[in-house]
């Protein structure tokens, strides 16, 4: 039992062997781990299907062990239920689910990135920029998965800015519980596009210590990730 799955795409083997030509265990289920974290960002995994560790260990190549343990790993985050003499489902995320991650992001990270703007020095904040490129860059090109990291680590190394570990971790994994399944099937690649560029404006207005247009374009900016998981034109 189990979804097909021809494994991730433009991953090879070797892709998934740790530096050297050998295969450490715990390096191997990490690296599975973000396979199939890649997977689910690109519509490849789909919420409420079954897959099977052997059978997907037998498309990475490797033994089923690794597989089970990223698997599980994965489900402590809550991207996969274990089931019981089955395998795994890929968990499901309602809308209700979805807006109640938004709003918590909100209270938690507008507030914060406005205190940012007023404290952060600008020389410090401009260490963010080649992220904030990067994730225009890879919007531009259409490489959704490089889009979905870039944009991961430019938020949580924002956030950091703050110096409160506890609040990092808890974005890390209110963004992880939102999967954005499914992006290649949006309507209109040019609302990612603008959801790319946000950043760019984010970052200007910290480096010039603009706390008011930080907690302005924080919120856009949220409204735009909601509006990109619901394929839709963001909310006024």
């Amino acid at each position: 039992m189990g979804g097909a799955w021809d494994g991730p795409a433009g991953r090879t083997r070797d892709d998934l062997r740790a530096p050297g030509g050998r295969t450490r265990q715990e390096n191997l289920r990490e690296r599975v781990a973000q396979a199939l974290r890649d997977a689910l960002v690109a519509g490849e995994m789909r919420p409420g299907v079954v897959y099977s560790a052997p059978a997907l260990a037998a498309r990475f190549g490797v033994s089923a062990t690794p597989v089970r343990e990223a698997m599980l790993d994965l489900a402590k985050e809550g991207l996969f239920e274990a089931l019981r003499n089955k395998g795994f489902r890929v968990a499901e995320v309602s809308e209700r689910d979805l807006d109640e991650i938004i709003e918590v992001r909100r209270l938690l990270e507008v507030p914060t990135v406005a205190r940012l703007a007023g404290e952060t020095p600008a020389a410090e904040a401009e260490e963010l920029r080649p992220l904030a490129e990067e994730i225009v860059s890879a919007a531009a090109r259409g490489d959704l998965l490089a889009y979905v990291a870039a944009d991961q680590r430019f938020h949580l190394a924002l956030l950091a800015l703050s110096g409160n570990v506890r609040l990092v971790e808890t974005v890390r994994d209110l963004r992880a519980r939102a999967r954005l399944y499914g992006l290649r099937g949006l309507p209109d690649q040019r609302l990612l596009a603008a959801s790319a560029r946000e950043h760019l404006d984010l970052l200007d207005a910290l480096v010039r210590g603009d706390a008011a247009a930080a907690e302005s374009l924080m919120n856009h900016h949220l409204r735009h990730v909601r509006a990109i998981w619901s394929g839709g034109p963001p909310a006024a």
